[in-house]
């Protein structure tokens, strides 16, 4: 009896099959389950021994061999193949003979070598498609085509950009394959070639041009750049999306679309797309051949059904469920982007892995009991047999591809997944790192471009540091005392940050220091906002009231996630910048080695871990006092900072603790925002915008950013109408007063005082000043500005017309010997002599970007200021500027 019983308690044999495994199913474990007296058995018997690498070799040759053939040479990839296939076959013959002792390394040698043969195949059938049939020849020509384009992928917009003074209009993007071109005779010719077309929906006023480089332009222009792709569709960005885009951008993969449209080639070689097709005039809307397929409009209602469902949620949970469910950011805003980048949250963006296991564990409970007795989730609860729900889950995976697009993170989480649910239905013992082996083999024969995505890159690293680091970094943890829970937490977080940061560095230049404690925070929001979020996907088209109640528990742990990520970016010492290179992610990652190394001796004197970590803190959240004293910024009694935010001007000056007055906000929301979180600004009385252009209010957004901001005030000449538009909507959308500028005001915000000089007061809506021949530069606001004994005069853009009628107008006088000049126009060499020999100031000061295309500060200008004595500081060249002291004492310092 006692025999018995002690067998009974003995651990299971870890070779030892399940029931329902197949052959050599055995009783012994069974009868443990049975005698353990728990309604979910044994505790969680370990059922796999080391772990399975054999597919990992051929994996990876497959891998970097699509990387590398898909632009080889023809000869190239024919040797290969058939080099590769004719040396693996007299492996496998040569084994199966007998005349090679060693049986296994011979055959893994030829399955690694028939591995590289398909994908050299694959990837040179592939490669060819960029080369053959007449859109590649037309693109070289720069020919003018009219084609039939199969869409296969979500059109998106453009992210906001300033070219000089205005900010280009809008440009949807779309990835199609051209399927027909019609020749000049009339005739069509068939072809399958993807293409990337480009559609202007804007008025076209500085619109982006596609054109041959010519004598001077070089490779490099702007106008030869396909725009940026923004994060998704049509969203809640005032003035970014109109009507005519709204129309591209609801168009579904697969939907066929006729258009004329101007070729070119793509910028960079190597790139998926064999031409740039530019629609020049969308407004009118597509030209729909034939629609989508069934499968996607289903996918487009669901998508849609959720988008209404999200509707009434608070903005960032409106913007952020449906990225988190299906990957729709349509209206995700470039600040909430950039938040989630800078905090490594980005991933949260993108459906992955994470969400798809979540999708599976609701069908199978946690993956670690998927094929055991004590298994859970709805499935066993369904009475579904082992096969039947591996089915279940096979289309389960196929209607999450559809829905969420076949992105690289998705196809790579679907296929991994759908191996895995092979193996249970087949009675194998699963194993996950041989599944992402051959999930990462198949898809780079299905489609040999995923070896050159970064997508795709990230997520591999990411999965196969959650299957390899993860686990002995959490048991490691747990052995120290640290809770089962945490431990699992922090070694999933820290395995995956130390992986994957050397290839985010390359792509961002930058290294996030709140990456790990943000992915911790989020990561208990993440799961319940997916359920929740698929769940109201799924009503919606049934019962939308119960949707929306779905989507508003969602809505929840969503916000928190955007919660995380604002409050991690907004910390000064949130990221570091880093070298976007390859060498430079190599040194990033040398350093994580070294710094593990070094951690794990750490974790034997808890006194220094402490010290540590305190440090680590003092760097992220950088107390003003000691950031001053160790960085030496900002200067102790600044009194005006010319923020350096590239070809435009921003400025602050400052009003009290906390508070400054902002005097334009330059072109970039993220530069401006970053220059007033250096100075710790978090109040601002007035916003001061001398003019409409561009790179003087593009950057407002970052100005209002977590600030309270108590009013606007502009020129009275809104041109250009865009930007004037703009303005009204973000200040009525935060209900900030706005308003109209003119000579002769006097204001005052604590210490600091100033009084706008022009322009004039008759200068009214829709009028010009009675001088102004250039338009809007002419009726910039200038100030005179006086604080601490020093007086400053701003000039904005001022031309010569406006600047000699300032200096005859009544106000010309109290000009006389200022202590500081803004530079009119970024130091253009548009200036009045008569002005600057009147001002004669003793600091000049010009906000110019670095190698713009302007010339910028021009050199007689810097001949007339050093001509008078004047010192002149730029920002091109000496970064942030500030100003300090007294009337009697000036000091400038630079960052």
């Amino acid at each position: 009896m006692s025999t018995d019983m002690s067998t009974e308690r003995r651990p299971a044999d870890p070779s030892a099959d399940v029931p329902g495994d197949g052959v050599g199913a055995s009783r012994p474990r069974a009868a443990v389950h049975v005698a353990s007296g728990h309604r979910l058995g044994a505790a969680h018997p370990r059922q796999e021994g080391p772990a399975d690498l054999r597919l990992v070799p051929p994996a990876l040759a497959a891998w970097a061999t699509a990387a590398l053939m898909l632009d080889a040479p023809a000869g190239w990839a024919v040797g290969i193949v058939t080099g590769a296939v004719v040396l693996g076959c007299v492996l496998l013959r040569r084994s199966r003979r007998g005349l090679v002792r060693l049986g296994r390394p011979p055959v893994a040698v030829a399955a690694l070598l028939l591995c590289v043969a398909a994908s050299a195949a694959s990837a040179a059938l592939h490669g060819a498609d960029l080369r053959r049939g007449p859109v590649p020849g037309a693109a070289r020509e720069y020919a003018t085509v009219m084609a039939e384009v199969e869409v296969t992928a979500d059109p998106r917009l453009t992210s906001p950009r300033v070219r000089g003074n205005r900010a280009v209009p809008p440009t949807v993007l779309i990835e199609a394959d051209v399927r027909r071109v019609a020749e000049g005779d009339g005739t069509g010719v068939a072809t399958r070639t993807p293409v990337l077309v480009l559609v202007d929906v804007g008025d076209g006023a500085g619109e982006e041009r596609v054109r041959p480089p010519g004598p001077g332009s070089g490779t490099g222009e702007e106008g030869d750049r396909p725009p940026e792709p923004g994060p998704g569709k049509e969203g809640d960005r005032p003035g970014r999306a109109g009507p005519a885009a709204a129309r591209w951008l609801r168009l579904l993969p697969t939907t066929r679309l006729r258009v004329t449209a101007r070729s070119a080639p793509p910028r960079a070689s190597g790139d998926r797309v064999a031409a740039v097709l530019r629609v020049r005039d969308g407004r009118a809307g597509p030209e729909v051949v034939a629609g989508p397929s069934t499968a996607q409009r289903l996918a487009g209602r669901l998508r849609a059904g959720l988008r209404e469902a999200t509707d009434g949620l608070p903005a960032d949970a409106r913007a952020l469920l449906p990225g988190l469910v299906v990957g729709d950011t349509a209206r995700i805003t470039p600040e909430l982007e950039e938040a989630f980048k800078e905090t490594d949250l980005a991933h949260t963006l993108a459906v992955s892995g994470a969400n798809f296991t979540i999708v599976l564990a609701l069908l199978l409970g946690p993956p670690g009991l998927a094929q055991r007795i004590e298994r859970r989730g709805v499935a066993p609860r369904l009475g579904l047999s082992l096969r039947t729900t591996a089915l279940l889950g096979g289309a389960l995976a196929l209607g999450f591809v559809v829905v969420c697009r076949p992105d690289p993170s998705v196809l790579r989480a679907a296929a991994c997944g759908s191996v895995a649910l092979l193996a249970l239905a087949t009675g194998r013992r699963r194993s996950l790192l041989p599944a992402l082996a051959t999930a990462v083999l198949l898809l780079v024969l299905y489609d040999p471009w995923l070896a050159r995505s970064y997508g795709f890159l990230l997520s591999v690293l990411a999965t196969g540091a959650l299957l390899t680091l993860a686990p002995r970094w959490s048991a490691a943890l747990r052995r120290r005392g640290v809770p089962p829970r945490l431990a699992e937490a922090l070694a999933a977080a820290g395995a995956a940050q130390a992986v994957c940061a050397p290839v985010v560095a390359v792509l961002s230049a930058r290294v996030s220091l709140v990456g790990v404690p943000c992915n911790l925070l989020a990561e208990f929001a993440v799961a319940p906002a997916t359920v929740l979020g698929f769940a109201a996907l799924a009503t919606a088209p049934l019962a939308m009231p119960v949707a929306k109640a779905l989507a508003w528990c969602g809505g929840w742990p969503a916000g928190w996630i955007a919660g995380i990520a604002r409050a991690g970016a907004a910390l000064p010492g949130a990221g570091v910048d880093w070298p976007g290179s390859w060498a430079g992610a190599a040194l990033l990652a040398l350093l994580t080695g070294g710094g593990l190394l070094v951690g794990r001796r750490l974790l034997r004197h808890p006194w220094w871990c402490g010290a540590c970590a305190v440090l680590l803190v003092l760097a992220v959240v950088q107390p003003p006092p000691l950031a001053r004293v160790i960085k030496g910024w900002p200067p102790p009694g600044w009194r005006m900072v010319m923020c350096d935010v590239g070809q435009g001007d921003a400025l602050v000056l400052a009003a009290g603790e906390g508070a400054g007055v902002v005097v334009d906000a330059g072109p970039d929301p993220a530069l401006v925002d970053g220059c007033l979180r250096t100075l710790g600004i978090t109040r601002v009385p007035l916003v001061v915008l001398t003019h409409f252009h561009a790179d003087h209010v593009a950057g407002l957004p970052g100005v209002l950013r977590g600030r309270a901001v108590g009013a606007i005030e502009t020129t009275a000449f809104e041109e250009p109408a865009d930007q004037a538009e703009s303005v009204r909507e973000q200040a009525a959308a935060r209900g900030i007063p706005v308003g109209h500028a003119a000579a002769g005001e006097r204001r005052r915000a604590g210490p600091l005082s100033w009084e706008v000089v022009w322009p004039p007061s008759g200068t009214g809506p829709g009028a010009v000043p009675s001088t102004s021949t250039e338009g809007p530069n002419d009726a910039s606001v200038t100030l005179l500005v006086r604080t601490a004994g020093l007086r400053l005069l701003l000039l904005g853009d001022l031309e010569p017309p406006a600047q000699r009628e300032l200096a005859r107008s009544p106000a010309a006088a109290k000009l006389e010997g200022v202590d500081v000049l803004k530079v009119a126009h970024h130091g253009s060499a548009h200036q009045d002599p008569d002005l600057i020999r009147r001002v004669a100031p003793r600091l000049a000061l010009i906000s110019c970007g670095a190698d713009n295309t302007y010339g910028h500060p021009a050199p007689s200008t810097l001949a007339a200021l050093h001509g008078r004595g004047t010192t002149v500081l730029r920002t091109d060249r000496d970064g942030a500027l500030a100003v300090a002291g007294t009337g009697g004492e000036l000091r400038v310092a630079g960052d």
